[in-house]
């Protein structure tokens, strides 16, 4: 038990240091400020399969078979404007090519249904003036489309008709809870249909309802949504540990997830980021600094680990103030 005397000392020195420490993550400016912007970085999974369905819903009534690429199997129903002899209704073969009157082996698979119109009627030319033609597809042949990474139900998936993005993300189940915020989708090509790969921001595509961004899909297609980057948050935070790299975080948004800075944290905060060589590189950061506007905040990588230091002065102060709380609760007990 410390005599009254010390205790009036050390109380008036904890007080005299406190004015030159600096200002403390749970200070009401700072701390509020961080935690209103730690959830502000993207859509999780659940407000994002919550938007899918809706989004599903209303693509689905809007679906146009405008850009669906004709298969082998399909059933066309050819038609040429005032001549009912050249109407016909012809299965696409496994080669892709259809026979029609006055013209054969004309290619089709890969090609649209407007594309198909227009290659039809430049071959009618020989032998009618401006001839207008239609196609309608009367039956879809099945196509396999596949979608893998972190959705609910992964496989390659036997479908018929126009699909989109959206129909194929929704008859996957929707993302799984560590699925990131993008997917990339694999064009297979054919006809005028180029291949590659799309790189799709499911956060504008969902959330923000940009329709351009439902991009039509095809046989042999792949859609690939990739699991969720992680980073590592240890030291003087409120709860240590691994959190999802879900979208775009910053340094004060991880803090936040961490459950922000602990009253004996440093202010200078060290970021060890993977170089992808073997290396790691050596970030510091000021905290203080971010927080005042003074320094700009920063995106946190996949695999960044952020360490918080300990203020070793501020650590020997909230021992003391711990053991002046527990002497002045003893000193109460006993009556002085």
């Amino acid at each position: 038990m410390l005599p009254m005397p010390v205790l009036a000392g050390l109380i008036l020195l904890i007080s005299s240091c406190a004015m030159f420490l600096p200002s403390c993550a749970f200070g009401p400016d700072g701390y509020q400020r961080i935690i209103s912007n730690a959830y502000s970085n993207g859509a999780s999974s659940d407000r994002l399969n919550s938007e899918l369905i809706k989004r599903a819903m209303t693509a689905g009534a809007l679906a146009s078979t405008a850009d669906y690429r004709i298969g082998p199997g399909d059933l066309l129903d050819i038609s040429v404007f005032q001549v009912d002899d050249l109407k016909s209704t012809v299965r696409v073969s496994q080669a892709g090519g259809i026979d029609l009157p006055l013209i054969n082996d004309v290619k089709a698979g890969g090609l649209t249904t407007a594309e198909l119109a227009s290659a039809i009627a430049l071959k009618l030319r020989a032998y009618l003036e401006n001839p207008v033609v239609t196609v309608f597809v009367k039956e879809y042949m099945s196509q396999k489309i596949t979608v893998l990474g972190a959705v609910k139900t992964p496989q390659v998936f036997t479908v018929s008709g126009q699909k989109y993005l959206l129909d194929m993300l929704s008859m996957a189940g929707g993302l799984s809870d560590d699925a990131s915020n993008f997917c990339i989708v694999q064009k297979q090509g054919g006809g005028n249909g180029q291949a590659g790969a799309i790189k799709i921001d499911l956060n504008e595509l969902l959330v923000k309802g940009r329709a351009d961004l439902n991009v039509p899909l095809n046989s042999g297609d792949v859609v690939s949504v990739p699991e969720a980057g992680r980073f590592f948050v240890d030291g003087a935070v409120g709860e240590p540990g691994s959190f999802q790299l879900k979208s775009i975080t910053t340094l004060t948004q991880a803090i936040s997830m961490a459950k922000g800075l602990n009253f004996e944290a440093a202010r200078k905060i060290k970021i060890y980021r993977d170089e992808g060589d073997g290396r790691r590189k050596l970030i510091v950061a000021n905290y203080d600094s971010i927080l005042s506007g003074k320094s700009p905040d920063f995106y946190i990588r996949d695999k960044d680990t952020i360490i918080v230091p300990r203020n070793e002065l501020k650590a020997l102060l909230k021992g003391i103030r711990g053991t002046i709380f527990t002497s002045t609760v003893a000193v109460g007990k006993e009556g002085y």
